[in-house]
């Protein structure tokens, strides 16, 4: 698992070096996918930085810009990297720092390591299933075998005020009335919007409490971040029934789920 770790670790440094290349130019070179949303030069870096790294473990990998891989094949992998280059693209146009580099491990259709790094803080959160969940600043500073000894682990924070986070930029109704019933049973609750996987994160620092999401969102978005905060103690299920996201499915999008300590 440790080398494992090691060779995600370097692949969304490396990714997220990348982008930040292409995050100081003026040009971005963006447009715009099938489904329309936006695609840049910084996502198609990304991905190629980190293909070449993971593919050096010989197993397979599933990248949101890599070409569509039909579920007859996918269906034979046991164990797989799953890839966002560039989580948070809107962010990213809209130069707020608020996106991410998101790698995962998924096992049997669960992840079970994850690694999200975020170019423009250097902050780097790791997880597998045996050791935990951790976060370091200032990541590139530090040797690869340092890094692993020295980052914190995680939760690290614990709330006054029972928080909610939401999506910068894919706030919706149906959020707004969630937010409503946990006020109901809650009371006074504080809200923080943040982009990308960065949610993920907020809840297994222990600076947020809850995470609902109900909209849509693809496996490569959440696995990471699954990773992370189940591995902080968090739980991660289906918004109706609890059950668990699972990966690696005939149709790779997401069920609405909630993630909460």
């Amino acid at each position: 698992m440790t080398q494992k770790l090691e060779i995600a670790i370097q692949a969304a440094i490396k990714g997220g070096l990348a982008i930040l290349d292409i995050y100081q130019s003026a040009d971005f070179g963006i447009t715009q996918k099938e489904d329309d949303s936006p695609l840049t030069k910084a996502d198609i870096a990304a991905h190629n930085a980190i293909i070449e790294v993971l593919s050096a473990s010989q197993l397979p990998i599933l990248s949101e810009e890599s070409k569509a891989i039909d579920y007859s094949e996918r269906q034979k992998w046991d164990i797989f990297w799953m890839v966002d280059p560039l989580d948070g693209t809107k962010e990213f146009i809209k130069r707020n720092g608020e996106f991410t580099v998101n790698i995962a491990l998924i096992e049997h259709q669960k992840p079970i390591l994850g690694v999200i790094y975020v170019p423009v803080t250097d902050v780097l959160y790791f997880a597998d299933k045996t050791n935990g969940s951790f976060k370091i600043e200032h990541a590139t500073s530090f040797t690869l075998s340092n890094l692993l000894k020295l980052a914190a682990r995680l939760p690290i924070s614990k709330t006054d005020t029972y928080s909610v986070v939401g999506s910068r930029s894919h706030q919706n109704e149906a959020t707004q009335l969630y937010f409503e019933n946990i006020v109901k049973e809650k009371g006074p609750i504080a809200i923080k919007s943040i982009g990308s996987s960065l949610k993920f994160c907020l809840i297994a620092e222990g600076l947020a409490d809850a995470y609902p999401r109900l909209g849509p969102t693809m496996e490569w978005d959440t696995a990471a971040g699954h990773a992370i905060a189940q591995f902080s103690g968090a739980k991660v299920g289906q918004i109706e029934s609890d059950l668990p996201l699972v990966y690696n499915k005939p149709n790779l999008l997401n069920p609405f789920f909630k993630v909460t300590r």
